[in-house]
């Protein structure tokens, strides 16, 4: 069966947003348990903790020094194509072993890891942080190797199925923390764990019959003298070195937030969920489609009409989600997570947390494809020099703002400073892309381009115009501490600033010429394929 032809950001931007539902519905089943009590923290904690060698290893890394060569091979000669298998064999390999390992170790040094980022945690909180961190390391191995076949299967043109299989993973997590709820168990957080793990294997597993016949690999292999797969090594030392230095960030926000006090870990993981939505949707989906597309046609005006449209295609859709995150986020986080154990004052928090976030949701949601930008030209050194001042940025901000609230005695909502570091790192990050970039393309945004941005600004302060008008008239009139009025009351504001935003800013930003003729490549490729 040969599916329709979508573009590949519509194809990325339809499996986020399946599995981004689906987590939301976990989000809401973990707060409604937990809440924000200590086991929450726990579970926050030993998440992130694990997902440190994910990230130094996994979709973002391999999206960045293997989908590059790896696609370049697709599109020569039948020779190439030899290559490209042995390529993908031996990168297997590699992740595989390396995966292995890792995971092996985060079992073993799980109490140390613990205690040494659990600093402010009280004991009870630093015991069950570790049982989780020994069950997750594991699952963030068996994921790393996913990443592998996310990188394959988006270098041939298959977008959809790499970027939905996660919900597999979410809901797992939800059928398990119901069960063990209905069966009486008071090790939620266990649980909960236990089944992240599984649904890992079960979301890697549902990808491997379409990724083989791809890329003809039934088995790992390592043929590390392979000309490519050094090139993918070099590639990746100074990626990996660039989200080592992002994950220096991820380390000190736990530390952080065990010190500014309980329920700090757990308002960054919830707030977290919520912002990354838009960035998933529109960010990350934008740039997964353009990196595989720019790696094959990568000279300058082809490239920059791909960065410019595909800005413009985020921007258009996350400014107006930052305006509602940042002055509505209060009812969104209500309308999700408040019930059973999740009640008032945990909305409060998460919600002065998310405000602090949407300040950075921009630049945020853009940093992905402008480093694709450097990527696609197999420049993977100057991102990870603009991340290493970037993230000391963030740091720095971070700790000062984070321990200046604390000392002011604002307890928990000292977690603040966390997300505001954060955004200021984000923009930082953004600036610099653009700044290197503009030297290569020669200039990214001119007069025209100036005057589309402003318009988006026009469109988004209007709506958060209305959307505070409606608030305001509606709020007293309906009673939000209940299901029904919170869902009335946001629905409204929703809709009233949506119908003015889109009034001034206009239809969607269409696709460049050069991004159209890519997607229709491979909506090519798809129709002689089969389907996914």
């Amino acid at each position: 069966m040969i599916r329709p032809a979508t573009g590949p950001a519509t194809a990325v931007g339809s499996g986020i947003l399946v599995s981004r539902v689906t987590g939301l519905l976990r989000d809401m089943a973990v707060a409604a348990f937990l809440g924000t009590r200590f086991a929450a923290d726990a579970y926050w904690a030993a998440i992130k903790i694990p997902n440190i060698i994910r990230n130094l290893l996994g979709e973002g890394t391999l999206s960045a020094a293997f989908v590059p060569v790896y696609s370049a091979l697709l599109a020569g000669t039948e020779s190439d194509s030899t290559a490209a298998r042995r390529l993908s064999r031996s990168v297997l390999g590699v992740v595989a072993v390396t995966a292995l390992a890792l995971s092996a170790l985060g079992v073993l040094l799980a109490p140390w890891i613990t205690d040494l980022l659990m600093v402010g945690s009280d004991e009870p909180t630093r015991a069950l942080t570790t049982r989780l961190v020994r069950i997750l390391f594991p699952m963030s191995g068996v994921l790393i190797i996913g990443a592998w076949f996310l990188g394959v299967l988006n270098s041939h043109g298959r977008f959809f199925l790499p970027f939905v299989a996660p919900a597999i993973w979410n809901l797992t997590q939800v059928s398990g923390l119901l069960l063990a709820a209905r069966l009486g168990s008071d090790r939620l957080a266990e649980a909960l764990a236990w089944s992240a793990l599984l649904g890992a294997v079960i979301q890697v597993a549902v990808q491997v019959p379409l990724a083989r016949r791809l890329s003809g690999v039934d088995a790992p292999g390592l043929e590390l003298s392979f000309e490519p797969v050094r090139r993918v090594a070099r590639n990746t030392i100074p990626v990996v070195s660039s989200q080592g230095v992002l994950q220096i960030s991820s380390l000190v926000d736990i530390m952080l937030a065990s010190l500014a006090g309980p329920g700090a870990m757990a308002a960054l993981g919830y707030s977290q969920r919520l912002a990354y939505l838009p960035i998933s949707l529109f960010g990350i989906s934008v740039a997964a489609a353009a990196l595989p597309s720019m790696s094959r046609e990568s000279h300058t005006e082809a490239l920059r009409d791909r960065l410019t449209s595909g800005w413009f295609q985020i921007l258009y859709f996350v400014l107006p989600a930052a305006v509602v995150l940042l002055l509505f986020g209060d009812l969104a986080v209500a309308l999700v997570y408040q019930r059973r154990e999740f009640g008032v004052d945990s909305t409060a928090l998460v919600a002065a947390v998310l405000a602090a976030y949407a300040l950075g949701l921009v630049a945020a949601s853009s940093i992905k494809l402008f480093a694709a930008g450097f990527h696609a030209m197999q420049d993977t050194t100057t991102p990870m020099r603009i991340a290493v001042v970037s993230v000391t940025v963030a740091v720095l901000v971070s700790v000062t703002l984070t321990l200046a609230f604390r000392r002011a005695g604002l307890g928990s909502y000292s977690a603040v400073g966390i997300a505001l570091g954060s955004a200021v790192g984000s923009w930082t990050n953004l600036l610099l892309l653009w700044a290197f970039l503009g030297r290569r393309t020669g200039g990214l945004f001119e007069g025209e381009s100036m005057r589309r941005v402003l318009r988006l600004a026009l469109a988004a302060a209007a709506a958060a115009g209305v959307g505070l008008f409606v608030r305001t008239l509606l709020e007293p009139r309906f009673d939000s501490s209940g299901f029904v009025g919170r869902f009335i009351l946001f629905s409204a504001v929703l809709t009233v600033g949506a119908v003015a935003y889109f009034a001034i800013a206009g239809r969607p930003p269409s696709r460049s010429r050069a991004s159209a003729e890519s997607n229709k490549e491979l909506e090519s490729e798809e129709g002689a394929g089969g389907t996914a």
